[in-house]
């Protein structure tokens, strides 16, 4: 099969939407700090599923649910170390096994959330940890050797909101040498900490393994900012949420979805793999796959 990246420079890209919405959707309650990722050890079987359901709307990419994974975080909820490794290489597994039950060209990616993540206090959308570069990266190596071992076909470094958590990791992804792309979350063409997207997207171009850069978990009429702050450096990734605004004390969403219908103007703008974070059902999952058929 043709690698993502070569993909990216021939056609437009279809991505998935939101994992966790998906599960919601389909009864599951997701209200712990383990968020979906928790099914990963109680009910796998429903992870696929939701992976299904994304390709059968037309996504050529599973994101795992590995987003929230870490030996850390299980170890805060009660589970294991151990648990948190298995988790892992469960999260492509089951990618892997809803990518080949529909054929045609479908890829795998492994989700690498960034640390606010796993504090479950929405911190990843500050990005003011207050930890190191050395520190990020120490914490970050564990899970990334992993998942560059689990058999996906490249890593998503996602949701990342800084340059030194930008820094830590495009160091770490160095080293391992596999193929990555790096997501950050972004406020128009910054990061959550109020600094240039453009300077983490120049660090992020320095390793030669990352095929891609770009924006999620960010609002949808930023695509031209973010292509601007990218600035050619690589193919442009870009899935925001619905357009509705998360409440993270109060753990719950507001607003109304935006999303749909916005598929020409992001192509229009540079963006080369498209589709949804937060709040992106498969039904608008199809719907920006039809645009990009369209176009």
């Amino acid at each position: 099969m043709v690698s993502f990246a070569s993909a990216l420079a021939d056609r437009a890209v279809v991505l998935d939407g939101g994992l966790a919405t998906r599960l919601e959707a389909r009864g599951h309650d997701l209200s712990d700090t383990l968020w979906s990722a928790r099914l990963l050890l109680t009910d796998p079987a429903e992870i696929r599923a939701a992976h299904e359901d994304f390709f059968a709307a037309g996504a050529e990419v599973a994101t795992t649910a590995s987003y929230q994974v870490s030996e850390s975080g299980f170890e805060a909820a009660g589970h294991t170390a151990a648990d948190a490794r298995e988790a892992l290489r469960r999260s492509v597994r089951l990618a892997v096994e809803a990518a080949e039950a529909f054929g045609g060209p479908r890829w795998v990616v492994a989700s690498v959330g960034p640390y606010g993540a796993t504090l479950a206090d929405g911190s990843e959308y500050r990005g003011d940890y207050g930890l190191s570069v050395a520190e990020l990266r120490a914490w970050h190596r564990p899970r990334l050797e992993i998942l560059a071992e689990a058999g996906a076909d490249l890593l998503a470094v996602e949701t990342v909101p800084s340059l030194a958590e930008t820094e830590a990791l495009a160091a770490e992804l160095t080293l391992l040498g596999v193929p990555a792309w790096i997501s950050l979350t972004t406020v128009g063409d910054r990061t959550r900490l109020d600094e240039p997207a453009s300077e983490a997207f120049a660090i992020a171009a320095e390793v030669p393994n990352v095929v891609a850069l770009g924006a999620n978990c960010c609002e949808p009429d930023d695509a031209a900012a973010v292509v601007s702050a990218v600035g050619g450096r690589r193919p442009v990734v870009f899935y925001p949420n619905s357009g509705e605004a998360w409440d993270a004390k109060a753990r719950s969403w507001t607003g109304s979805a935006a999303v749909t219908g916005s598929a020409r103007a992001w192509l229009a703008a540079g963006v080369r793999a498209l589709g949804g974070c937060c709040r992106v059902t498969p039904e608008q999952i199809a719907a920006i796959s039809a645009e990009v058929t369209a176009s």
